[in-house]
């Protein structure tokens, strides 16, 4: 059995999510859950956390007839990929415009039994 969750146009640099995501990838949900929690100084880790929580409740929702341990779920596969860049300006010296790019990302993750 497995269970995906996804979070689009998350307003953080893909770069800074993959350093969080390499951490939990291929660990048991609960240990993943301990991990986030103690490495909330990323501020994605709380997004991280959110999502795997929400692929739990997605698999209990849709396998409810079957018992389904927590404990023994684990993170099959968990992506982040990019997403639009926003682009800015900001005034700078002798008139010009320097560019600020606002990067975003896509979470996905797929839990198994």
């Amino acid at each position: 059995m497995e269970s995906t969750a996804k979070v689009r146009f998350l307003r953080t640099a893909p770069r800074k999510a993959r350093l969080v995501v390499d951490a939990v990838r291929g660990k048991m949900v609960s240990e993943a859950l301990s991990l986030l929690d103690l490495s909330m100084k990323k501020g994605v880790a709380v997004h991280v956390a959110k999502i795997l929580k929400a692929a739990v409740a997605n698999m209990q929702s849709r396998h409810a007839e079957a018992a389904i341990d927590v404990d023994e779920l684990r993170i099959k596969d968990i992506r982040v990929e990019e997403g639009p860049v926003l682009k800015r300006f900001r005034p700078c010296a002798h008139g010009r415009g320097a560019r600020i790019l606002k990067h975003m990302c896509h979470i996905s993750v797929t839990i198994t039994n």
